[in-house]
């Protein structure tokens, strides 16, 4: 089968690895679709995704979509629609034995946080668990359904911000999850979203998904204490400053945009003179489930999808993916995607 392998910085390829098998409890998927997250960006263009660097051939890739191959147990029919949970999770830790996802000890498809790395779904055909899969519904496109696990992402950010009915929410930073975290907003019952980015086209994209506002902070600021709830998505130092500032008083921040393993200058001021609550937020426990539900509901959030490219055309995936001028989500798809 045919997979993409990233061996180190700006090295990737298409290579020929052998068909993986499915063993007890285990489903072979044929790949559709995979999207292109920051996390593969940063395993390509720099060799290193924060602090896990790639040390042998990874197979990146967590967004996926496809069908059943084959299924040892035969409960699964071949050839149903799926998409993947990509989380293999560790051991419960006392205090958090409700967030699976925090627990120690697990791996995340595509991921060189472990060693071995933890192969991912860019390639022709995938073997996981089959707690993992999820069946699709017929109205779900499969390839829009690889936005199923980046939607699981900003909907556990939102949800880490507590009730957002009736709140004036600004998400920062338009880029995939920006956008997605949008759409978690409106669906969570946000009042009023505003979108801030410094470039242009993103923001034309949110506008065009149902912000109520857009800010270009390369040309305006943010207004000050304007925002019950903040979903910072950009991970920029400057942003975080600039969200405790357009923050209310007593207001919170979740921290949805993944930061770098570095000291990073943000000022605190405003934080402590208005009480904010500020919180982390960490991929998702099973979000993934009501991803797919608003994705099947509502088909015009694939518009976050930009761009389509074939495995064979995977540079110029990555190339475009990087440039958020020109692109929003970038899908790698295989043959037969639809």
């Amino acid at each position: 089968m045919r997979a993409v392998i990233i061996e180190g910085k700006d090295q990737l390829d298409v290579v020929d690895l052998p068909l993986p098998v499915p063993g007890d409890g285990q489903v072979r998927v044929r790949v559709s679709a995979v999207g292109i997250c920051g996390s593969d960006l940063h395993y390509y263009f720099a060799g290193a995704n924060g602090e896990y660097v790639v040390r042998e051939p990874l197979v990146p890739g967590h967004e996926l979509s496809g069908w059943v191959d084959e299924d040892p147990s035969g409960e699964l029919e071949v050839g149903a629609p799926v998409t993947v949970h990509p989380a293999r999770f560790g051991t419960s830790v006392d205090g958090i034995e409700d967030a699976a996802h925090l627990w120690p000890g697990g791996s995340y498809l595509g991921s060189a946080a472990t060693t071995p790395h933890t192969q991912g779904g860019m390639s022709e055909y995938l073997v996981v668990e089959r707690q993992m899969i999820r069946v699709l519904p017929a109205e779900l496109n499969v390839v829009d359904a690889s936005l199923a696990e980046p939607l699981g992402v900003a909907l556990h950010g939102a949800a880490r911000a507590g009730d957002l009915t009736g709140r004036r929410v600004l998400v920062s930073g338009a880029g995939p999850i920006g956008l997605l975290a949008l759409v978690a907003a409106k669906a969570r019952g946000a009042a009023h979203v505003t979108v801030s980015d410094v470039l242009a086209a993103p923001l034309a994209r949110a506008t065009e998904l149902g912000a109520d506002a857009v800010v270009q902070v390369s040309a305006e600021a943010l207004p000050a204490e304007a925002f019950d709830v903040i979903l910072e998505c950009s991970g920029a130092a400057v942003a975080i400053s600039a969200a405790v500032v357009a923050v209310r008083r007593r207001g919170t921040v979740v921290q949805v945009g993944m930061v770098p393993n570095e000291a990073r200058p943000i000022n605190l001021a405003p934080f402590i003179s208005k009480e904010v609550t500020m919180v982390g937020s960490f991929r998702f426990l099973e979000e993934i489930d009501e991803a797919i539900e608003l994705l099947a509901a509502d088909p015009s959030i694939a518009r976050i999808i930009t761009h389509r490219f074939p495995i064979d055309e995977v540079r110029e995936a990555f190339a475009v993916a990087r440039d958020s001028e020109q692109s929003g989500k970038v899908v790698v798809t295989f043959p037969d995607a639809n």
